[in-house]
């Protein structure tokens, strides 16, 4: 049990954390924006960012619209693989499991969208970019993390096969300790 509880305590506490606060800031905007009304408190900034209320039936970037059944589909197929695939990474590997509890909090955080309204509700608009939210930012930064860690693992790799190894030196070159001593 306690294997258990130490293999996804982690992914619970980034997925949760981040599932909360998605839900928490879309139920503060379906109270108090109506579709399409924006707000901004510095309105210098507002050509630039703004909390505008909105939502999306498709996936990131607003494309593939009305396949909201197939994403929420999806987005089950994803969480089950990340939280079945998370204790089988090494505790070391914290990027990959940093990753995928960003990437489950995202994912579920949607999906409880599309199952309780019937589309995901964004409201973060920053310039032209495509209005999101925390649980889209949540997926788009464990991206990111992911392919930090890959990098560094390959830096890592790479580092290893450029050092040598005690046992690849030449015996010649090995001092042997109780003979320099005498």
């Amino acid at each position: 049990m306690k294997k258990f509880i130490r293999d996804y305590l982690i992914l619970a506490l980034v997925s949760g954390t981040i599932i909360a606060l998605d839900q928490w800031t879309k139920f503060i905007i379906r109270q108090n924006l109506a579709i399409g009304e924006s707000w901004m408190p510095l309105e210098w900034l507002a050509p630039y960012a703004r909390i505008v209320h909105w939502y999306n039936r498709g996936v990131a970037f607003g494309l593939f619209q009305n396949g909201g059944e197939w994403f929420a589909i999806l987005a089950i197929v994803i969480a089950v693989g990340i939280i079945y695939y998370y204790p089988r990474v090494p505790a070391e590997d914290w990027t990959l499991r940093a990753a995928m509890g960003l990437q489950l909090g995202g994912a579920v955080g949607n999906l409880i969208d599309r199952l309780t309204v019937g589309h995901v509700t964004d409201f973060i608009s920053v310039g032209t970019f495509p209005v999101f939210n925390i649980a889209d930012s949540s997926i788009t930064i464990g991206v990111v993390v992911l392919i930090f860690g890959v990098w560094l693992q390959e830096r890592r790799e790479k580092q290893a096969k450029t050092q040598p190894k005690a046992e690849d030196e030449h015996p010649s070159e090995r001092v042997n300790f109780s003979e320099a001593n005498e």
